[in-house]
């Protein structure tokens, strides 16, 4: 007789992770650790990344053939650059099997609905979503099976979102760890360009902007302590992946940017007045505001 355990069937029998990095490592880590998926394929360019992945048991199997990897796969998870995604889309789809899942993990999110919905073959399901989690490594080797527990994975289904594609991928957030929210997809790129975007433009601007100053012949970066190296550690993530965020979010980004500078202004202008209550004033709005999501 055959135990529970054995009877169980994972909720992913094959699953495809296209582009097997940090995000897409992690998540089939997390669900090989969960017995929820019963083989992983790693599709991908880069043999070494591949073999290296295959190595650490993040995958089971590895392909460079992309459209042979995901073929028999359940659920295919996307986790290359924002602005390839339709492009990977539109090769993959139409060796996908009726019934299968397309989801991705871009952090932009109305670009790449319009651009794979008019895609998808008939019976092949498209869920949008984007976990939010993440460290500034990157490839196999920065993949680790906790990195979405405790965080956020927010799901943009849109009117031609399949009901049932839905539920499955939302239980395959969670069970990686996530509290699983649902969001137009609008909204998405609207806050996402606040409390992520934006933060990555200052930190690199700002490291940009040290690095460059020229008033002494060493580099003052030499004498960066915690505080400047804490701010700004986001400044060492993918520049690909940053370049292409920023381009396919321009609209929801620049009107981030353009509050950012009316209030960093304000800021300047206090300092420049010498004006402590108002400086009191601006830093204690900030902690507090700071304070009250901890």
């Amino acid at each position: 007789m055959m135990s529970s355990k054995q009877e169980k069937k994972p909720l992913i029998p094959i699953l495809a992770v296209v582009g097997v990095g940090l995000i897409g490592g992690s998540l089939a880590l997390a669900l090989k650790e969960a017995g929820e998926v019963g083989e992983v394929v790693g599709v991908g360019r880069g043999m070494a990344n591949l073999e290296k992945a295959l190595e650490l048991g993040v995958v089971d199997r590895i392909t460079r053939d992309a459209e042979a990897g995901v073929a028999e796969a359940d659920v295919v998870f996307l986790a290359t650059p924002v602005l390839t995604l339709a492009e990977v889309a539109k090769v993959l789809l139409p060796k996908m099997k009726p019934g299968a899942i397309l989801t991705d993990g871009g952090s932009v999110k109305a670009e790449v609905a319009r651009g794979i919905e008019p895609l998808l073959p008939p019976g092949v399901h498209f869920v949008p979503g984007h976990p939010i989690a993440g460290t500034e490594k990157s490839g196999a080797e920065a993949a680790f099976a906790t990195l979405y527990h405790k965080r956020r994975c927010i799901l943009t289904p849109t009117e031609k979102t399949d009901g049932v594609a839905l539920a499955t991928i939302r239980r395959m957030w969670q069970i990686a760890g996530s509290e699983v929210v649902e969001m137009d997809v609008e909204k998405h790129d609207r806050v996402l360009a606040a409390i992520s975007h934006l933060p990555h433009m200052v930190a690199y601007s700002l490291v940009n902007s040290v690095s460059s100053y020229d008033r002494y012949e060493e580099n003052i970066l030499e004498y960066s302590a915690g505080g400047f190296r804490d701010f700004t550690r986001i400044a060492s993530s993918d520049p690909t992946m940053w370049r292409d965020i920023a381009q396919s979010n321009r609209e929801a980004l620049l009107e981030m940017m353009e509050r950012f500078a009316t209030t960093f202004n304000e800021l300047r202008e206090d300092i420049a007045e010498g004006d402590g209550s108002k400086l009191y004033d601006f830093f204690l709005r900030s902690k507090e505001s700071r304070d009250a999501i901890l």
